[in-house]
């Protein structure tokens, strides 16, 4: 079962395939110009052989006429010569009369009897035909046999020779070119593998760094070889700094939720503990130490919400319920909820709509960020001050300023502040109830709803938050 499940893994080897690659490059050229050469050699050779069955034939030919053959083939010169041709070439020479009577065979089989054929009777015409049958072979050519006077056709030259040697030739070149191009195989695999695995070590020594890494006997990523690992280690290390990043964000975020959950808890067991440790404890005094357990109970609750809040709001943005949604009716009822809390400091809350405003938006994500804005502008504000919301549209986003005239930010806190538990006053937080998380759900639910969102203050002036939000939702 394993050894079939890792087989397919072989040709996963970037060296593998390297190494195919380069004998295919090797070996497909020299397969190619090994098979040209060898067809251009049997074409030149049997070229070569007709051109000089030709120029011997015509001087032949011309005998033959002067000599009147034809008609007397008895000269013993002629028929030597006749002889010679079909000897040395390996062949057959027939001459043809007029009446297409063939009157000469050097095979001495079919004279006297007469031969019709298309290749006869086009060279009675004049042509001279060659013909190489290379399944059979032999080469035949018909020569016109013509009056050097009237120039007209008595007779026909025809020889049929055999290819045989040059067969003979071409499979001692294709044994011989084998050899080479084994030869060369080899050459080029061996070349192959070493181009391969110099190619392919780089990658190793990524490999071999990332295990040291991994194991803490180092820290960055170093291969310069190519421009390709060389990028590659660069952005390797950056996602090693972010990870570390993340990972002391994330030990920093696990101690700072400790820390939070524990400071109510521990508050609530030193109220207990002194109701216990006195005896005949005033109703007054009782109730005022209960009470305080019970807001230590609420400040927990709170900080338990609003951490399932944001698990929830850094899962993926395939848990939005989205729907289109009124944005000038919900900021209505957002800013009905929290007027209780702005009358009791005495803050002016006023919502501006500058048009009506429809959206495809998650409401519950969406309602929970815009109110945790507002809250924060009523919490951290001055008495008697004032809390601006506005909303305007274009045709593709809408947008929610939340501005307040409060105590402001300072500029060194800006950058910080959509970090988890982080807060710019912590005292003056826990005293209004502020768990440090709202400003990074709020911002989690915008991101989730591909907006942005941005903040401009000046510390002991105000603050400005600027939404802005797609009118309709864009799946990632």
């Amino acid at each position: 079962m394993s050894k079939k499940k890792n087989f397919p893994g072989i040709f996963k080897s970037m060296k593998l395939w390297l190494i195919l690659i380069f004998l295919l490059i090797g070996t497909i050229p020299a397969t190619i110009l090994r098979g040209g050469i060898l067809r251009s050699y049997e074409t030149k050779a049997v070229s070569n052989r007709s051109i000089d069955i030709l120029s011997q034939a015509r001087i032949l030919g011309n005998q033959i006429i002067f000599n009147n053959y034809l008609e007397d083939t008895s000269s013993e010169i002629i028929n030597s010569q006749l002889e010679q041709l079909s000897n040395i070439y390996d062949g057959r020479v027939m001459i043809i009369d007029g009446n297409f009577r063939i009157v000469k065979d050097t095979y001495g089989v079919d004279e006297g009897k007469t031969i019709v054929s298309e290749e006869v009777i086009r060279s009675f015409s004049g042509e001279e035909i060659s013909k190489h049958d290379s399944d059979n072979g032999y080469i035949e050519m018909t020569i016109p046999l013509t009056d050097t006077e009237s120039k007209e056709s008595l007779g026909v030259f025809l020889v049929s020779v055999s290819t045989d040697s040059i067969k003979l030739n071409l499979e001692y070149l294709k044994d011989g070119a084998l050899v080479i191009e084994i030869s060369m195989l080899l050459v080029v695999l061996a070349l192959s593998v070493m181009l391969s695995m110099r190619l392919v070590r780089p990658l190793s020594d990524m490999s071999r760094q990332i295990s040291e890494i991994q194991n803490g006997f180092a820290t960055e990523l170093k291969e310069e070889t190519y421009l390709e690992t060389e990028d590659i280690s660069h952005r390797f290390n950056q996602l090693f700094e972010r990870m570390k990043v993340i990972d002391e964000s994330r030990e920093e975020f696990v101690s700072n939720v400790s820390h939070e959950l524990k400071t109510p808890l521990t508050s609530m067991k030193v109220l207990a503990d002194s109701l216990n440790g006195q005896e005949n404890v005033p109703l007054e005094l009782y109730r005022e130490f209960m009470g305080d357990i019970g807001n230590e109970i609420d400040r927990e609750t709170k900080i338990i919400n609003d951490l399932l809040s944001l698990v929830k709001m850094d899962r993926s943005a395939a848990d939005l319920n989205i729907s289109s949604v009124n944005i000038n009716e919900q900021l209505e009822l957002i800013l009905k909820r929290l007027r209780p809390i702005a009358e009791k400091q005495n803050i002016e809350l006023v919502l501006e709509s500058f048009r009506p405003v429809s959206a495809e938006v998650d409401e519950v994500k969406l309602t929970l960020a815009i109110t945790n804005l507002v809250e924060n502008a009523i919490k951290y504000n001055r008495p008697d001050g004032w809390v601006h919301v506005s909303l305007n549209a274009d045709h593709q986003y809408f947008y929610i300023k939340v501005e307040d005239g409060g105590i402001g930010i300072p500029e060194e806190s800006l950058e910080h502040i959509y970090e988890r538990f982080y807060r710019v006053d912590k005292s003056h937080s826990r005293e209004i109830g502020g768990t440090g998380l709202g400003l990074a759900i709020t911002r989690n639910a915008i991101l989730m709803h591909r907006g942005a969102i941005k903040v401009f203050s000046t510390e002991g002036e105000g603050t400005i938050f600027n939404v802005r939000i797609p009118l309709n939702y864009i799946a990632s």
